[in-house]
């Protein structure tokens, strides 16, 4: 009697324990890692190591004590590899980190091809390669992909900053553009491109900044928000006017801060200090593609000047870019290789062609550009950015819902910043086109 009375208790026990283990899972995943996915990955890690090591080239081998006396062989200890020694994994919210100390004459690149070897032998979503310090190389491991179901990070408000998504390592995905001015967004059709930017202005909308858009595909994008924007080009004639404008009122603001003898505006008295305007420019394309007639020519030139000018000298002058753009390619013309040098934030979403990966993070890290190509087309807002150290990171922009956005441009649109350069310049504009 009593054997079945145990059986039957213990299969309700581990019943219990399976259910309880997959809510834990399901509701506090980080609950679940510390106590069952971590000890099981060490396990995995200090187990699988050594093999690991010899299949992939990670191993030295010592030479006996003795070797060959002439054709003689006077001692055949065999050769044995030694596995580079490593620390204890060390937990981190979804994964660990594990410190190695390479051997002499080794380089971080061996470690770099060996990546989806320990992947496979730890059963991990990823693992990436990067070295701290000369000699040691860190291995951190992500057991999920913390992207496929992101949570809503969270981030103290700030001018000038944005709370964009969740980073691959689980915190908040921040654009701040009083540490990186200017960025470069990069992104084929229904890869979150245009998401991103909506979630930008949506964070904006409440602050005291200016909003200028460039659309010239007729404002279909940037159009939903004109409540919020001080000013909106929707063609390149436009473009070229708004530009101009701004470059004009650097002029002004360069001035202001030599008579204070001050470097920036932040130096400012807040009495003095001009609002922060922020260029949001989509499909960055159609400012520098010519039809081959003169006047076509020239504006292309004109808007690669000025968005040039606006990019070296504007950050200290609260001017401010964001760029983005389904194409960006040298093909585009100079003006752009020379734009990109100065926009030091780079987003590059899935792209359609290897170029645009490599023309948006090629100059920062050769590792991103791979990353950024793998990302499919069902990963909508998953991107590979830059941080203001100089590194990068996977994230997924927060998905804001297009009447979500329009909702707050309108509900804002009172602290809309009135621009006068700006709206002169429109005005002459028109006044010839008439």
């Amino acid at each position: 009697m009593m054997r079945p009375a145990l059986l039957a208790f213990a299969l309700a026990a581990l019943a219990w324990v399976l259910v309880v283990g997959d809510l834990v899972r399901r509701h506090r995943p980080a609950w679940h890692w510390y106590l069952v996915g971590y000890p099981v990955a060490v396990f995995r890690v200090v187990v699988t190591w050594r093999k690991v090591a010899m299949l992939n080239d990670l191993a030295v081998s010592r030479r006996p004590s003795r070797g060959l006396l002439g054709d003689l062989m006077v001692k055949g200890d065999p050769l044995r590899p030694v596995a580079p020694r490593f620390s204890f994994p060390r937990a981190t919210r979804m994964g660990l980190t594990v410190i190695v100390r390479l051997h002499a004459g080794q380089t971080p690149a061996t470690y770099l091809k060996a990546a989806d070897a320990f992947v496979h032998a730890w059963k991990v979503h990823a693992v990436r390669v990067t070295s701290p310090e000369r000699g040691l190389v860190l291995l951190t491991a992500t057991a999920t992909d913390p992207l496929e179901r992101p949570g809503l990070a969270t981030a103290p408000a700030e001018l000038l900053s944005a709370l964009i998504g969740v980073m691959e390592s689980g915190g908040a995905w921040v654009m701040n553009l009083r540490l990186v001015p200017h960025w470069l967004i990069a992104g084929a059709t229904r890869s979150g491109k245009s998401t991103l930017l909506a979630r930008l202005i949506t964070q904006l909308a409440p602050q005291r900044v200016a909003l200028v858009g460039i659309d010239c595909k007729g404002g279909m994008e940037l159009g939903l928000f004109a409540g919020r924007l001080s000013a909106l080009a929707t063609c390149r004639r436009e473009a070229v006017a708004v530009l101009s404008a701004l470059v004009g009122d650097m002029q002004d603001r360069m001035s202001v801060c030599r008579s204070a003898g001050v470097r920036s505006i932040w130096e400012l008295p807040g009495k003095l200090r001009p609002v922060p305007v922020v260029v949001l420019v989509d499909e960055i394309a159609e400012l520098y593609l010519s039809d081959g007639t003169r006047e076509s020519k020239a504006e292309a030139e004109q808007c690669s000047t000025l968005l040039l000018r606006l990019a070296q000298l504007g950050a200290a002058l609260g001017l401010h870019l964001v760029v983005a753009g389904q194409r960006v390619g040298s093909d585009l013309g100079p003006g752009v290789t020379a734009l990109r040098a100065q926009l030091g934030g780079r987003i590059c979403h899935r792209v359609n062609d290897p170029g645009t990966a490599e023309m948006t993070l090629g100059d920062l890290n050769k590792d991103a550009v791979a990353v950024a190509q793998a990302i499919t087309a069902e990963e909508r807002g998953v991107a590979v950015c830059t941080g203001p150290d100089g590194g990068w990171s996977r994230a997924r922009s927060h998905l804001t819902a297009t009447d979500e956005a329009v909702a707050t441009a309108r509900k804002y649109s009172g602290m809309t910043p009135e621009l006068p350069a700006i709206d002169r310049a429109l005005a002459v504009l028109e006044g010839d086109g008439k």
